[in-house]
């Protein structure tokens, strides 16, 4: 059998598999709830049955993908691993301190929240509207380009990367619009185990291609010290970091929606937990040792170097496996963020404001393939970076920390108008792009630290002064 048919044949016959025993587990799950497998709850909160090993699996599939895992691996340092190292920081403050409020307010999307801490539904729409925009436009196509970019250096194949895209967005979409919430998290738990496992494979067989021997690399591409130069200079650590990691575990719909579809909080805390434990152990060598060491064998290659070292030690029959296991993180990324873009949609704008009464299974198909048509309109332009990561990290900042600002006064401040907090939102946004497109005297990081302190204070101020209320200091959130 020809090597390229060997590893297709392996690549189709695990995917088919991992379809198989996710199909297997949906339809038991539902016929044991009492076939219940097309209602709201069921789609959007997979009928609050995941158990706290599949909200862990899911979690960790859901983050790791081709962006993170041809991006980290991309920049070829060390130094990338903070990103997963302070994720665990974030994971943590998920499970003990907020996850705790989503289900005392019984939430179905994160954004619901707003909604009951501000009395005001139109906060919780251009909240949801602004996550909407996050997926479309950054973390749907980034996924798509990364996962395309890794099939096609892995196998040298001559296929045009926008072909491998709309494979990937139609196998991903499919699983969204057929399964719901429950069929993507079964599918990430099943994936999770079959990625990470041949994941630390190709962490050994790495180091083993170069005898274990570090020597030969520059010391800043091992080094966890940055520099200001560096992608993430250690200062950075201080400020704006620990905000990023908040934003992203404690409020993005695509990961809480996993911890908010258990049939209590604390399973969904051991899950999430779990998925921290994970996070720590298994994930920072597998997002930086493969690019570390494609640098001392084939120099400075940016987001080629995962797929090149991957396609390079693994077995034959191996990395058809490894592609199926790639490929499965792909599409669960990017179904999962279809999944819970569509339930922002129905249930922070369509229902509210167009239509309460709509056919949810019509609803999810249009929106599905309206997010997946303009997310594969943006894979060319992902395609001329020179770091999708940091490139990812950086855009996203527009929308993150004038988000997460809304959700910090929600949180923490009783009596502030919807209003002056959609106003500091806005300003951020603006504050932001002003760091970034105009004038950057800092890292971007810091600029995201200083852009959530200026939209929280801006949330106060314009309450007080233009609304006329009287914001004063309650606390929704605890420890437990």
């Amino acid at each position: 059998m020809p090597i390229e048919a060997l590893q297709l044949s392996v690549f189709i016959i695990i995917t088919v598999i991992i379809a198989w025993l996710t199909y297997r587990k949906v339809t038991a799950d539902i016929a044991q709830q009492g076939g219940r497998g097309t209602g709201r709850d069921e789609v959007f909160l997979a009928g609050k049955g995941l158990s706290w090993v599949v909200v862990a699996g899911s979690i960790t599939l859901t983050n790791l993908s081709t962006d993170q895992l041809v991006g980290m691996n991309g920049n070829q340092m060390a130094l990338l691993a903070w990103w997963e190292l302070s994720a665990v920081v974030g994971l943590v403050i998920l499970a003990k301190v907020i996850l705790p409020v989503y289900y005392r307010y019984n939430c179905t999307t994160t954004t619901e929240l707003l909604e009951r801490r501000y009395d005001d539904r139109r906060i919780r729409a251009v909240i949801g509207l602004l996550f909407l925009l996050g997926n479309v436009f950054i973390f749907i196509p980034a996924m798509l380009y990364g996962g395309s970019l890794f099939i096609q250096t892995m196998f040298s194949v001559d296929i045009p990367l926008m072909w491998i895209a709309i494979a990937f967005a139609i196998v991903g979409s499919a699983y969204a619009v057929l399964g719901g919430l429950r069929a993507v998290a079964v599918s990430d738990a099943y994936s999770g185990v079959l990625l990470l496992s041949l994941g630390l494979v190709v962490v050994g067989l790495s180091l083993s291609a170069i005898d274990f021997d570090f020597s030969g690399i520059p010391a800043d591409r091992l080094t966890m010290i940055g520099d200001d130069s560096s992608p993430i200079p250690w200062h950075t650590l201080l400020t704006g970091m620990i905000f990023i990691q908040i934003f992203y575990w404690g409020t993005n719909q695509t990961i809480t929606q996993r911890a908010m579809a258990s049939p209590t909080v604390k399973e969904g805390q051991r899950g999430v937990l779990a998925a921290a434990a994970i996070r720590l152990l298994v994930i920072p060598p597998l997002v930086v040792i493969p690019g570390i060491v494609s640098y001392k064998l084939y120099g400075d290659i940016g987001d080629a170097a995962f797929g090149t070292i991957v396609g390079d030690v693994l077995p034959v029959w191996l990395s058809g496996a490894f592609a199926a296991a790639i490929a499965a993180a792909v599409l669960t990324s990017v179904n999962s963020v279809l999944n819970s873009s569509t339930t922002l949609w129905v249930c922070d704008i369509h229902e509210p404001f167009i239509n309460p009464e709509a056919n949810l299974k019509q609803l999810n198909l249009r929106i599905t393939v309206v997010l997946i048509v303009m997310g594969l309109a943006m894979v060319p332009v992902y395609a001329t970076a020179d770091s999708i990561i940091n490139l990812v990290q950086e855009l996203y900042g527009l929308l993150s920390m004038p988000i997460l600002s809304a959700f910090i006064v929600g949180l923490l401040f009783r009596g502030v108008a919807a209003g002056a907090a959609i106003t500091a939102v806005v300003l951020g946004v603006a504050l932001y792009g002003f760091f970034s497109f105009v004038w950057s005297p800092f890292h971007y990081i810091h600029m995201m630290f200083f852009t959530v302190v200026f939209c929280v204070v801006a949330a106060l101020l314009v309450s007080k002064l233009w609304f006329k209320t009287q914001p004063s200091f309650e606390p929704a959130i605890g420890f437990g």
